[in-house]
């Protein structure tokens, strides 16, 4: 009797066990199965360099095609183009992926649009186009995808009239960033030369040579119009094209400088007659200088001439760095107000706090008296609709300056992305709208000798002197 009562405790033990095996090893595949299917990391560096940005997530995650991405490059180094194109393909079915080597496979390579004379790593195909990324950074990749999905004639023209900001200037003070950021997102460049010219007795006028009685068109190639910041007033021609340009369903960005004299520079012209059209639309530029007293901008070297923004106004533009709360300066602004009415539709961007003051004037050597300054807040940007078939759109900034190369290339600020997400509302292109991908920063981690020496002590010696002491006292306490 005892002996079958053993032998049925040994059963069902043995069943149990079996259960609790087959229970684990389900656990197991299951998790293995959601894993390969759902994987999932926590990036811990300081600047998220192992996540993907909020555009790549934002345009990868509403793929309605698929899309094809192929990677060239030796098969021994196919694990650090995994590392970062297998984070593309995790976050849509409608990626996918492949990866050739052009010396074990060279027709392959080639059907799949490897050129030899001027070999690229990564080839995107939508279907709609192919596009290349000239390297293994999500910048490149991501731009590659969105230049592929994107098609058709997409131009953003600059104003050249008034010796607004070059395009081709890749100084601290140019914007030849801005051009490498539009042409990155699928847009072309192009300058209309408006400046007024006097035609020759029996020559017809030539496209931008304009007397200044004459009437002139903005192309109607033209996606986007930037007024990159005029040093000098416009005539009458000019302003009247701009203004049937967005009247009639144009979209334009205005960057005004403030017009007050800092500093031994000459003073920006005042601009009346392009001051009455945007006021006509419901932004009226002020004569003022604003100035930001909370001091956040010592955080980045920066007076009180540059106020730093960190809150937004809700808008689809704003909206991604209101979400992030990124930061984004703005050096030697003048204010705005504005008033939607008429044919008009006008929202604040963003603007100053309480902690700000506008003054009407500055000395000669740049001393300015506090108490003569308007308290805050101050609206800095605003964006407005016009009334038309189509509507148009515009966008007015109360300074130039922080759409400069030096402020554009800045790591710690959201200059760039501002700038993007406004040629992009611009364009009816709000599906771009997000935080880009950061250029990959190197941070390297800096060691005294004593410092080193202690790591050395620690990692050689102290370490395993402790287990090796935990384990002996752990033996003799058992024994």
């Amino acid at each position: 009797m005892s002996h079958e009562w053993m032998k049925t405790r040994q059963t069902k033990y043995t069943a149990y066990a079996s259960v609790y095996i087959v229970v684990i090893l389900a656990v197991l595949v299951a998790i293995n199965f959601l894993a390969n299917r759902y994987p999932k990391s926590y990036d811990s560096t300081n600047n998220k360099q192992f996540s993907l940005s909020d555009q790549t997530i934002k345009v990868v995650g509403n793929l309605k095609n698929d899309v094809k991405i192929t990677y060239f490059d030796d098969s021994s180094r196919f694990q650090q183009g995994r590392d970062l194109l297998d984070r593309y393909s995790a976050l849509s079915p409608k990626l996918h992926l492949e990866f050739i080597d052009p010396l074990k496979k060279p027709q392959q390579a080639k059907s799949a649009g490897f050129r030899r004379e001027a070999p690229i790593p990564i080839l995107v195909d939508s279907g709609l186009r192919k596009e290349e990324a000239k390297s293994l950074s999500e910048e490149e990749v991501t731009g590659a995808l969105i230049r592929s999905l994107k098609s058709g004639a997409r131009n953003v023209c600059f104003v050249n009239a008034a010796n607004e900001h070059s395009i081709d200037d890749e100084a601290a003070t140019g914007y030849s960033l801005m051009k490498q950021l539009l042409e990155r997102d699928n847009y072309k460049t192009r300058i209309i030369d408006f400046k007024p010219k006097a035609a020759e007795p029996g020559k017809p006028l030539a496209i931008g040579e304009t007397p200044a009685a004459a009437v002139v068109d903005v192309p109607k190639e033209c996606l986007a119009l930037i007024v990159g910041g005029p040093q000098l007033a416009y005539p009458t021609p000019i302003v009247d094209a701009m203004k049937k340009y967005v009247e009639g369903g144009g979209h334009a960005l205005f960057l005004l400088d403030n017009v007050l004299k800092i500093g031994r520079g000459d003073a920006t012209a005042e601009n009346p007659e392009l001051a009455a059209m945007l006021s006509a639309w419901g932004v009226t530029p002020n004569k003022d200088l604003v100035l930001d007293l909370t001091g956040i901008g010592n955080m980045f070297g920066a007076g009180p001439e540059i106020p730093i923004i960190q809150q937004y106004d809700p808008h689809a533009i704003t909206r991604p760095l209101l979400m992030t709360r990124v930061y984004t300066a703005y050096p030697v602004p003048r204010s705005l107000e504005i008033q939607s009415g008429g044919k008009s539709t006008v929202e604040k961007l963003f603007g100053t706090t309480e902690d700000s003051i506008a003054v009407t004037e500055v000395a000669a050597n740049g001393a300015i008296d506090p108490k003569k300054g308007k308290k805050g807040p101050f609206t800095l940007a605003a964006a407005g609709t016009v009334q038309g078939t189509p509507n148009g759109r515009f966008i007015v900034v109360g300074t130039s300056q922080w759409a400069e190369n030096r402020a554009m290339g800045s790591r710690s600020l959201g200059n760039r992305d501002l700038f993007m997400n406004m040629i992009n509302w611009l364009c009816a292109d709000e599906d771009l709208i997000s935080i880009r991908p950061k250029s990959t920063e190197d941070r390297p981690l800096n060691l005294t000798t004593k410092t080193l020496s202690m790591v050395s002590w620690l990692s050689i010696l102290i370490f395993p002197l402790s287990v090796i002491l935990f384990g002996l006292l752990t033996w003799w306490k058992r024994r």
